[in-house]
Formats: structure tokens, C-alpha cells, sequence
């Protein structure tokens, strides 16, 4: 690797992704608690899947309950991509999954603005669309040095 291709990253630019990254970590956990009350039978159905259950039938059920999984896994692949030490993800995969996120989320606000549940169309959709636009930032950054050694397989 040219080490003079490496530049120092800048306070400014350190801060600004662990920001968005935090932020967006913070939302995807809301999401995770918002499926965890959906998967133990909270009366927030109408908030969910077309809003056509109060309480969620149990198959429902089952899939908001493997959302919150996904969900926390979210965080911390953004975490990691932000700066942040998650031992549990790799520097490659937090840069794939925070695209992949960016994406997800970008297709999912298309969703949520289609659904018949007012819910999903006032609420969800500019939640996902405010962490698509994170996770975008977040993706776009550099990575930290840390990270460059890691990908390329130097120390």
C-alpha cells in the first residue's frame, strides 16, 4: 500500500460520520423497541403492516420480533462504519451493510409512503427517510485508518 496516499483524517471529519452514526444507531434502536412492543402484543398494531390489526396476529408477531434483531444489527454496523469499536463486525462489512442500509431504508420509505396505514405514511416514512439520509453520510465517509489497515490486510 502507498502510504503517501494516506491521509490524515481531520477532527471535523472524524466527528461528522460518529455523529450520524450515533444518530443513526439511536433510531435504529427506537425501531427495535417499537417491534419489540409490536412482538409481545402491544396495541400499536395500527402503526404497522398496512394498520390493519390493533395486535398483531401471531405471524406478525414473529417477523417484528426477528426486526428488532435486525434492527440492533443495524446499529452496530453503522456504529462501526462511524468510528465507533464494534468488535462483532468487520470494516468490510459495516461499509457493505451501510450501503445495503442506505438502500433498504431509501426503498422503504417508498414503501411506507404507499401503505394504506396513515401511521406508516406520516411517521415511518420520514423516520426511514432521515436514516437512509444518515446512513448515506455515514456510507460515504472515509474510513479511518484502523479501518484502511484492516481491508487490505496491513498493520
Amino acid at each position: 500500500m502507498n502510504m503517501s496516499a494516506v491521509q490524515p483524517i481531520t477532527r471535523e471529519e472524524r466527528r461528522s460520520p460518529s455523529r450520524a452514526a450515533a444518530a443513526a444507531a439511536a433510531g435504529f434502536a427506537g425501531l427495535a423497541a417499537f417491534e419489540l412492543a409490536l412482538a409481545l402484543g402491544a396495541p400499536l398494531g395500527h402503526a404497522a403492516f398496512g394498520g390493519t390489526h390493533t395486535h398483531l396476529p401471531a405471524g406478525l408477531r414473529v417477523v417484528s420480533a426477528l426486526a428488532v434483531v435486525i434492527w440492533l444489527l443495524a446499529a452496530l454496523v453503522v456504529l462501526r462504519r462511524g468510528g465507533y469499536r464494534v468488535p462483532l463486525i468487520s470494516a468490510k462489512v459495516s461499509r457493505a451493510g451501510t450501503w445495503m442500509l442506505t438502500g433498504l431504508l431509501a426503498l422503504g420509505t417508498f414503501v411506507n409512503l404507499a401503505s394504506p396505514g396513515g401511521w406508516e405514511r406520516f411517521l415511518l416514512a420520514p423516520i426511514t427517510a432521515t436514516l437512509a439520509t444518515l446512513c448515506l453520510i455515514i456510507a460515504r465517509s472515509r474510513p479511518r485508518a484502523t479501518d484502511t489497515a484492516e481491508t487490505t490486510g496491513t498493520t
